[in-house]
This record gives C-alpha cells, structure tokens and sequence, in this order.
C-alpha cells in the first residue's frame, strides 16, 4: 500500500506544480511592463565630403583614392551615414 501513496502523493503534487506554473505565466504574461519610449538620438551635423573635382579627364586614380579614403574616415567618425557613403563613393567612382 505504500507504494500506491506515494504514487498518488507524486501525481497529485505534479498535477499542482503544472496548475500554478500556467497560472503564473498567464498573470506575467498579462502584468508585462510597457515598453519605455526612448526618443531617437538627434544626429551629429553631417559635415559635406570633399567633392570631387570637375575636369575634362576626370580625376586620376591617386585622386580617387584619396577621396574615397577621406570618405571612409569620415563614415568611421559616424559623420556620414552608410547610404550617404554609398551615394558619394559611386560619384567619385563613376567621376
């Protein structure tokens, strides 16, 4: 008769875990604290990359280089922001 006891005494113990466990994951679930609104931090002034020189030619390649090494600094120092660094390498490279 022991045995049956304590089977029943386990079943009835797990039965109850299970109850409160959902019962407390539903009150979190419900009680979730709002999401904090933090404004979005106002960008640094975007300083305007050295433009590239206008010439009948077109601008050597050292030049180019310089100027698209200029504009990687300045993406770096998070003055430019990636779309405007692509804007402007594909000016310097199509120059």
């Amino acid at each position: 008769m022991g045995l049956f006891k304590t089977a029943a005494k386990v079943a009835v113990a797990s039965s109850v875990h299970g109850r409160v466990q959902r019962r407390q994951q539903q009150r979190w679930a419900n009680e979730a604290p709002p999401v904090a609104y933090t404004p979005p931090v106002a960008a640094p002034p975007v300083a305007a990359p050295p433009d590239v020189p206008a010439s009948s030619t077109g601008p050597d390649l050292a030049s180019q280089l310089e100027l698209l090494k200029q504009l990687g600094e300045l993406k770096a120092a998070g003055v430019l922001t990636q779309a405007e660094f692509e804007t402007k390498k594909a000016s310097i490279l199509a120059s």
